[in-house]
């Protein structure tokens, strides 16, 4: 194969840095001490004394997305059927009370042109996951890129996640989990498609 037809093949979509923000984390650090004081707790105790630092660290961590370029193939054999990642795990925080939020997203597409290596869709949905977010938004976030970048005839996003701020406080159930979605093109609008794609996620959800 010619270098021409190898990079024909093969082509990168360059999304840009992923979402980033700037930490400062010596500022945070004072915050978190500041809260700590405010809860009373004793600052300079041997267990305490480095908590600044690492809860500021943590929050980096959880806060930070890998930049990632999404690989693309050609459909060259023309396939049409649904293309599902089922039940990848992801974590987020829940930006009204900064709890995590956990849970398994079901993320599928029907192809056009194009196609995404597989490993992306997990991708994906980290891109978007590592923020400060509420649920119904990263739903939409990652239908709308799986659209906007590869433009398929159908994309499919289902997320069921359990909410620390719903079962650790305020109402406290433990165990209850909320489902969010989102379907465009052929998989929102063809019953029988978007049937089969609601039938693949539901087998799958929490099932291992």
């Amino acid at each position: 194969m010619s270098v021409n037809a190898a990079q024909s093949a093969l082509a990168l979509v360059d999304d840009g840095e992923a979402p980033t923000r700037r930490i400062d984390h010596e500022a945070l650090q004072h915050a978190v001490g500041d809260v700590l004081r405010a809860l009373g707790a004793d600052v300079g105790a041997d267990g305490l004394r480095e908590t600044p630092r690492r809860v500021a660290e943590a929050y980096a961590e959880l806060l930070t997305a890998p930049a990632f370029r999404a690989t693309t193939f050609p459909n060259e054999d023309g396939y049409e059927g649904l293309i599902v990642a089922q039940a990848i795990p992801f974590h987020s925080l829940c930006m009204h009370h900064l709890l995590p939020f956990h849970g398994l997203a079901h993320v599928g597409y029907l192809p056009g042109e194009r196609i995404l290596g597989l490993s992306k869709l997990a991708r994906v949905v980290e891109r978007f996951a590592r923020d400060l977010q509420i649920q119904e938004r990263l739903t939409v976030q990652i239908a709308d890129w799986l659209q906007a970048e590869l433009q398929p005839a159908g994309v499919g996003v289902v997320l069921q996640a359990e909410h620390m701020c719903m079962s650790l406080r305020g109402v406290q159930q433990p165990g209850a989990r909320t489902a969010t979605s989102a379907l465009r093109g052929a998989i929102r609008d063809d019953h029988q498609t978007r049937q089969e794609f609601l039938a693949l996620t539901t087998r799958t959800s929490y099932d291992r």
